[in-house]
């Protein structure tokens, strides 16, 4: 059954592109990634369809990911005979070096693998391509539309998502249940800031020196995770952009104080640990695998798999396991809201770009670029994924499939996870990129040290707000912040 349903789902795909590939014209090629040399406008007389390439490097997305490029390249190219499907693997670590080494050599790979939030970037290069010409409706309505707006700006399609999560908190459960917190009222109702100090600091255990040995909770915001606690907080704290409705910047605001004194507050309250400022993502993680915290962050669904992943070595006792680590059942939480604002959600949105080189390739290429992305981000392929990183396909096509492997996940997390999706607003589309760009250059030269201080005790909270409020001033004018 499973393998008629992949079959159809395969020749649905080529129905809902067939229209496209009628229309080609040109020679397909993007600087080296055309296997066909042709001249310029011809498509073999309107005999069959001229023969392709189409290039992409992508990250290990999951541990089986890479492991089924070979395979995917063998589907994709029994789909559409004239198309060779070729996949570069690259590490995690040098994702966005490979790419950008690539880009700027002009001879960019036709597909490429980044997060939504990196999409301005590229725009301002002027190396990416717009696919609406190339998507036909019935692919678009595949989409969940929040995720697919996420590789949007303004008009432009410029890619298509892979999966949309949200960036959470996790908790141990046998912890939050010794702390007498209800969980599951919180999956399904979040929290406020006042409540989640209280529950934190009931989560807080000290032995007889007085010294803190599990601290009620621990957010990893050394190295490349030092901005993501403040973004991630700020989201739920009436700053869910760096700019408003008005293209105002919106860190100038009373909420930015207001989220800073609250952040500040947990580790003077001894709910976090005083080092806080030097805690990255691989030692956050160890500190819940060995039970020195009861809530973590940031969080994925996939957390859950791979604490279960630990419990069962630990119970194997092959060795195998985190080093001094406990069994701990995952339970995925909300972040608290803050100065009464509403609960947003940090939505992580990931998937494919379309590229181009120092050579604006032909629109058969354009086309194949289309198919191949499609194929990429729906159906089986994300089926298979999205079941291994523990999250719900944002296709139609995917969800309709049985993925390879399927996981137990926790229902109540499942839920929570649902819940959360469902409050995920759309991408702005409308913020400038020069704006953006402006935006971002004052978070790496001004927010992220003046968050390190802060979480350090080396300045005070009004301290950052002022400095943050003076560039931005400076930046964009009196004018052109928010003042309330």
């Amino acid at each position: 059954m499973k393998k008629r349903l992949r079959v159809l789902t395969l020749f649905l795909s080529v129905i809902m592109m067939l229209s496209l590939l009628s229309a080609c014209g040109g020679n397909g090629n993007n600087s080296t990634a055309s296997t066909d040399s042709g001249n310029s406008g011809s498509s073999n007389g309107g005999s069959e369809p001229k023969k392709d390439t189409i290039t992409a490097l992508l990250p290990p997305v999951t541990g089986n990911f890479q492991a089924r490029f070979t395979e995917m390249e063998k589907e994709f190219n029994e789909m559409y005979p004239n198309l060779t499907l070729k996949i570069e693997p690259a590490s995690w670590e040098d994702m966005t070096q490979k790419l950008d080494t690539q880009v700027n050599a002009g001879s960019p790979p036709d597909i490429a693998w980044i997060g939504s939030t990196g999409l301005s970037k590229y725009a301002a290069l002027n190396v990416l391509l717009d696919l609406n010409p190339y998507l036909s409706d019935e692919v678009k309505a595949d989409y969940d539309a929040v995720p697919l707006q996420s590789f949007q700006l303004g008009d432009a399609q410029y890619g298509l998502p892979a999966y949309m999560e949200i960036h959470s908190i996790g908790g141990n459960k046998q912890f939050l249940e010794e702390a007498g917190l209800d969980y599951k009222s919180v999956q399904q109702n979040g929290w406020t800031y006042d409540k989640f100090r209280e529950a934190i600091a009931k989560g807080v255990v000290k032995n007889d020196k007085g010294e803190t040995t599990r601290y009620g909770f621990v957010f990893a915001t050394s190295g490349v995770t030092s901005k993501d606690y403040l973004g991630i907080m700020a989201k739920s704290a009436g700053l869910p952009e760096y700019f408003d409705k008005d293209l105002k910047y919106t860190y100038t605001s009373k909420n930015f104080l207001g989220l800073l004194t609250s952040l500040r507050q947990l580790i003077d309250d001894g709910s976090m640990p005083k080092e806080l400022s030097s805690i990255d993502a691989g030692k956050r993680w160890n500190m819940f695998l060995t039970g020195q915290t009861m809530i973590t962050g940031k969080g994925l669904s996939s957390f859950e798999n791979s604490a279960r992943l630990n419990n069962e070595k630990i119970k194997a006792n092959d060795g195998s396991a985190v080093a001094n680590s406990i069994e701990a059942d995952y339970i995925v939480l909300p972040v608290p809201t803050f100065n009464g604002a509403d609960y947003v959600p940090t939505s992580v949105v990931d998937g494919y770009i379309a590229l181009r080189g120092k050579k604006d390739p032909s629109e058969e290429h354009k086309q194949n670029i289309a198919l191949a992305m499609t194929y990429l981000s729906s159906g089986q392929v994300a089926a298979n994924y999205s079941s291994e990183i523990f999250t719900t396909p944002v296709t139609a096509s995917a969800r309709a499939l049985e993925p390879a492997e399927s996981f137990e996940r926790n229902a109540d997390n499942v839920a929570a996870s649902d819940i959360m999706k469902s409050k995920a607003i759309p991408a702005r589309t409308d913020i400038p990129t020069d704006l953006a760009a402006e935006a971002i250059k004052i978070e790496t030269e001004v927010i992220i040290p003046k968050l390190q201080a802060l979480l350090a005790n080396e300045i005070t909270p009004q301290q950052m707000y002022d400095a943050v409020k003076a560039a931005a001033t400076k930046s964009f004018g009196a004018d052109g912040v928010v003042v309330d």
